[in-house]
């Protein structure tokens, strides 16, 4: 299906999100889609993921999570997630902008591209499915949780720290969430120990959730983005694959 991406702003409570939405061409209503970038930001390894989802009939919206700090990019130099070395240096810029999604701010801003979603003449009534990556998975989780009736489909795609022993751990939530929920952890990610996947799975089978969550041999932390020296392309389409099976099996 032949698509056409853009950029637009969305009016959030604490300001404008400049975002990225990709829409198939072909006249019609299609689910909607929320796109969770990772750490480093919307960019165009972002912009090709949204583009192959709406390829498969689906509104994709890729809200810049960090716009409270500067719009996208918020990396000024891209070559430099080739260098494993430079990661040390880019995280000290990134932290900050980090530290401001907190699980009221993400509820918040969840609210605002939620409607910016629904309110698009492309998107079809109904539920409406998000897809998070690194960082992102916590943010879809919180979504999911803050809008149970809106969100249908959760899937998160190497992220850590989602079963921790913190009092906001997103785990935590699993209770509040009715969405069918998929997590692909990365293989030797200190930020998602054998101890975090087990107290997750714990989470969501006690709450009833339809779930699963699998562990990609062989793919590191960011094994999706293409850009990054972690980027694994045999995993990059297996997440793929169960991204848009999952969106297929609930919002269609």
């Amino acid at each position: 299906m032949e698509t056409e991406i853009r950029s637009i702003d969305i009016a959030t409570p604490d300001g404008v999100s400049d975002a990225r939405l990709a829409v198939p061409t072909e006249n019609g209503r299609y689910p909607g889609v929320l796109f969770y970038m990772d750490a480093f930001g919307v960019r165009p390894t972002i912009d090709h993921w949204i583009e192959r989802i709406a390829a498969e009939g689906f509104v994709a919206l890729a809200p810049n999570l960090f716009y409270r700090s500067r719009r996208a990019p918020v990396i000024d130099d891209m070559a430099d997630l080739q260098d494993p070395e430079k990661r040390p240096r880019l995280f000290e810029g990134l932290r900050p902008m980090m530290s401001l999604l907190t699980p009221d701010n993400v509820a918040r801003d969840a609210g605002a591209y939620l409607e910016c979603l629904s309110d698009l003449p492309q998107t079809a009534p109904g539920p409406v499915g998000v897809t998070g990556y690194c960082m992102g998975a916590r943010v879809g989780i919180v979504t999911a949780a803050a809008f149970p009736d809106r969100v249908a489909a959760m899937a998160g795609f190497h992220g850590g720290n989602l079963a921790t022993e913190a009092a906001d751990s997103p785990h935590l939530l699993a209770g509040k969430i009715k969405a069918e929920v998929y997590i692909a952890f990365a293989d030797h990610d200190q930020g998602a120990s054998p101890e975090q996947q087990a107290r997750l799975e714990d989470a969501l089978t006690s709450a009833g959730i339809p779930h699963k969550i699998e562990v990609y041999e062989d793919a590191p932390h960011g094994y999706t983005m293409a850009d990054t020296a972690a980027f694994r392309p045999d995993a990059a389409e297996r997440h793929f694959e169960n991204l848009i099976a999952l969106l297929n099996r609930r919002l269609k």
